[in-house]
């Protein structure tokens, strides 16, 4: 697949910025892992080395400002790989020239990043694996010119059975799905909430559930438990990390949709939405890869960082395991929304030991690779560092975000600080820096079971005494073990939202721990995570409308809906004897999301209208017979 139709690229549109994907760029067919596994029809790869001799070297070229991916002496490169150089103008590279061990010279194109500070080799032809690719060019400066030469070695990736999710049965109870008259095929998942408090946070939550007998999709809820919106995806396909993120200084909405194989991971792309839930972006994973589930973020720099998980054949007899077998390498990437370009990547593989993982590589194969690292987690600080977490190693990393090197690991086998009491980690989720500089985050506990149960949790991290110690824990009222998945987030006014995970609850605590908020989906649902986030929507479409007469000649029934609607405060029926002659017949408060109309009177033909504060008209639905 050509690099630049590999994400989504930002343009103009009418005024408003706006991502929109190349027409060539097809992500759910997932053309790439097809050209593998024909790759592996005609080979038998060797015992395959995975990697490099030293880890954690930096990507910063010596004697230069460039900082490169695929990093130098590494072996995990994708066929499908551009070169990145960043850290200096476009115009101060040249003569770039790319060389592989097997494929010979590599005719490209050098592209500059749209920020102005690098620019990509794309080749015009993909590498072969198992190669040494040979990259070499010079970089001018005030000082003069100066040379540069690294190589990398690519890797066999492991074409693994990618099958859709097996759903739960349809539908073994009625009332794990909402049914609404006026939107039949919704079938939105059920709630229960079971806490509430008037000393919430303002703003309506939003999930991404999956697993049960209705359609995966993005969805909005209210405190009340009462549906806002709801996105139900075609079958096979599961939706995750569903949130409110900012695009040109405008709230947008994003989420990943794709397929997730049962290895854990996922094979999709990542979209963003307006106000009115309009598609304006698609963005995917750059190299040939597919944007994996775990994280996803909009940069004030026009850029995309995102996860991608990455099975590439491995000889795992030093680790207990098999020759030929499979490792699955954690990757980020950071893109350039504009140009679709990979500014930079990431890969576990170059910088933390196999040894550092808690799974065990002696039962891997090529069909289920060892998971060692497993990365959930990113967060890109102006401060010059990344923080991540890698749920498999139990452990937090504090990275350079020019070298990609890791400064400091918080927990797991070799933390660089002290561990104060209660502050391990274990298969851990969503670590993110607060402004004070402590760590929020999401620790799991299990499965297999290492603490009595999940939690919330808060740590600080003291860089003079090098300890980690913990603020505040968080933890469910009726003791809930997420053995995998979950999220915390810090709220605007001190509280803390933690969404469960594997276990299908949304809890909303005080910062003194207090429940205030508590509710879980019905049935065997589940939500990667879950936020609480200020919304105003405002679907394009006009409102949905249904009818339905009691028997016997009874009073009629009106309907009214608008899925996705935030603004609605009541609704006005219209009636008449035509649908020309329609006129003001009830106004009721809207409640929830479908709002029953019991009619005064028998009527022809009836419609509503959606009222807003001070009873401006949002919108008419058709017109129906009633």
């Amino acid at each position: 697949m050509d690099q630049l139709t590999s994400v989504a690229l930002r343009r103009s549109l009418a005024g408003a910025g706006a991502l929109v994907a190349l027409a060539s760029a097809t992500t759910l067919t997932f053309a790439s892992r097809r050209i593998v596994a024909e790759e592996a029809a005609f080979r038998s790869p060797p015992a395959a080395r995975c990697v490099p001799t030293v880890l954690n070297r930096s990507d910063v070229l010596p004697g230069t400002a460039l900082a490169v991916s695929p990093l130098p002496d590494s072996y995990d490169a994708s066929p499908a790989t551009q070169i990145s150089l960043l850290g200096v103008p476009a115009q101060l590279l040249g003569g770039v020239r790319v060389t592989g061990s097997k494929t010979g010279a590599h005719r490209g194109r050098l592209i500059g990043y749209s920020q102005g500070d690098g620019a990509s080799f794309v080749p015009a032809r993909r590498f072969r694996p198992g190669e040494t690719v040979t990259v070499q060019g010079r970089v001018a400066d005030t000082h003069g010119t100066t040379p540069f030469r690294f190589h990398f070695t690519v890797a066999y990736e492991d074409p693994i059975t990618t099958l859709a999710m097996a759903h739960a049965a349809l539908s073994r109870d009625y009332n794990e799905m909402q049914h609404f008259h006026t939107l039949p095929n919704l079938l939105a998942p059920s709630l229960q909430v079971t806490a509430r408090s008037p000393a919430t946070a303002p703003g309506d939550m939003f999930a991404a559930p999956y697993g049960g007998p209705g359609p995966s999709g993005p969805m909005i809820f209210e405190e009340s438990g009462n549906l806002v919106w709801f996105h139900p995806l075609a079958h096979g396909i599961e939706s995750t990390n569903f949130q409110v993120q900012q695009d040109d200084g405008q709230p947008v909405l994003t989420w990943w949709q794709g397929v997730i194989p049962p290895q854990g991971f996922g094979e999709g792309e990542e979209i963003i939405a307006n106000s009115s839930y309009q598609q304006i972006g698609r963005v995917l994973a750059g190299n040939g890869y597919r944007a994996d589930l775990h994280e996803f973020h909009l940069t004030a720099q026009n850029t995309a960082v995102l996860t991608v998980f990455n099975p590439i054949y491995c000889n795992l007899s030093q680790w207990g395991g098999p020759q030929g077998a499979a490792v699955t390498d954690s990757v980020f990437q950071e893109v350039d929304l504009k140009t679709g370009l990979v500014r930079r990547e990431w890969h576990s593989l170059d910088h933390v030991p196999l040894s550092a993982s808690y799974s065990s590589a002696v039962t891997a194969t090529r069909e289920w690779p060892f998971d060692y690292f497993h990365l959930n987690s990113i967060d890109q600080l102006a401060n010059g560092s990344t923080l991540i977490s890698a749920r498999n190693t139990w452990a937090l990393y504090y990275l350079s975000t020019q070298t990609g090197q890791v400064t400091t690991s918080i927990g797991g086998r070799s933390s660089s600080v002290k561990l104060g009491p209660g502050a391990a980690t274990a298969f851990q989720h969503d670590a993110d820096v607060q402004p004070d500089g402590d760590i929020t985050l999401f620790d799991n506990g299990g499965v297999p079971k290492v603490h009595p149960q999940s939690r919330g949790l808060v740590l600080s991290l003291n860089p003079t005494t090098r300890t980690d110690s913990v603020v505040s824990e968080y933890e469910h009222h009726g003791a809930l073990l997420a053995g995998s998945q979950g999220n915390m987030q810090a709220l605007p006014n001190g509280d803390v939202f933690v969404g469960w995970g594997s276990e299908p609850y949304f809890s909303e605590f005080s910062a003194g721990g207090q429940l205030l908020f508590d509710a879980h989906m019905q049935g065997t649902y589940q939500s990667y995570r879950t936020y609480r986030f200020p919304w105003t929507g405002t679907p394009p479409g006009p409102p949905s409308i249904a009818a339905q007469a009691a028997p016997a000649g009874g009073p009629l029934t009106v309907y009214a809906s608008w899925n996705g609607d935030t603004r609605t405060t009541a609704w006005r029926l219209l009636a008449g004897p035509s649908p020309q002659q329609l006129q003001p017949s009830l106004t009721v408060a809207r409640s929830g999301f479908e709002t029953a109309i019991a009619a005064p009177a028998p009527a022809p033909y009836v419609a509503v209208q959606a009222l807003g504060e001070g009873g401006v008209v949002l919108g008419t639905s058709k017109t129906i017979p009633g």
